[in-house]
């Protein structure tokens, strides 16, 4: 009895349902099948282990088709992790003492980006955000110094995050992008000069650039960029979704005018 069972379910498992995944729920119920069956003898464990070899042999396609839904299984987790750690971590994200704020203060909704100075997607992202900044007074974005390509990348954040001290609202955005127009790589000597053209008082803001704060926020956004899951950037936050990679303005705006309708990226109906 317990062998032609095990072999109609090996049978069944056949199917393109995913005959690796339905292994696995096998092996998972093995000790509640032992108790209501006896055990299998030598002769047919080698039937049944026969009868599935043969099995993913003449249908090598169902572990792919498991692999697939593997795949897809750890990616809506992985999602639903990120959401979580989004929800969270609100506050933090979007802290002005570790952030900078352009566009609206008091917007209606908000596009949070973590971005380095050094990434060339990034620099590509960035014509969206100012695109979306000029054609939506109630949109809040927030901007995360997340330097991850490098020591380059860390000078440079270390002048920004200064910077705000004497540049602010358009004056700020205005200095952001030139440090991302930049062709090349970027570093704290550049990124002094460009500041220095945008008014700011160098030696005041290279005292800035030392001071713990600085320091502190740079720290709290790579340590939180790493609480949330990010690999790379730029990477996007509206509502509790994680959008990564310069997706372009249309996508970002679809998604923010969703949050606006129904507080989600995706709404129903």
């Amino acid at each position: 009895m317990a062998l032609r069972t095990l072999i109609g379910m090996a049978r069944a498992w056949a199917r393109p349902a995913g005959l690796v995944l339905a292994l696995g729920l096998a092996t998972a119920a093995a000790p509640a099948f032992a108790q209501q069956n006896p055990p299998l003898s030598p002769e047919q464990r080698k039937a049944v282990m026969d009868l599935i070899r043969e099995t993913i042999v003449q249908n090598p396609e169902i572990i792919q088709d498991a692999l697939i839904e593997l795949e897809r299984r750890n990616t809506v987790a992985q999602a639903e992790a990120q959401r979580g750690a989004v929800a969270a971590e609100k506050a933090r994200i979007t802290n002005p003492a570790t952030s900078i704020i352009i566009g609206n203060p008091e917007g209606d909704v908000t596009l949070v980006e973590f971005m380095d100075y050094n990434c060339g997607f990034c620099k590509r992202a960035m014509e969206d955000v100012t695109a979306l900044t000029k054609a939506d007074p109630k949109l809040r974005v927030v901007l995360k110094d997340f330097p991850i390509l490098g020591p380059d990348s860390v000078e440079a954040s270390r002048v920004a995050v200064a910077a705000k001290t004497q540049l602010q609202g358009q004056k700020y955005f205005d200095f952001h992008n030139k440090l991302m127009a930049v062709k090349g790589r970027i570093n704290g000597a550049k990124a002094l000069e460009i500041a220095k053209e945008a008014g700011a008082d160098v030696e005041k803001l290279k005292k800035e650039m030392e001071a713990p704060a600085t320091k502190a926020a740079i720290e709290d956004t790579v340590a939180l960029g790493d609480k949330l899951g990010l690999t790379g950037t730029p990477a996007f936050i509206i509502g509790e979704e994680i959008v990564f990679g310069a997706v372009g303005q249309a996508a970002l705006k679809q998604k923010l005018d969703s949050v606006r309708r129904c507080g989600k990226t995706e709404c129903a109906g």
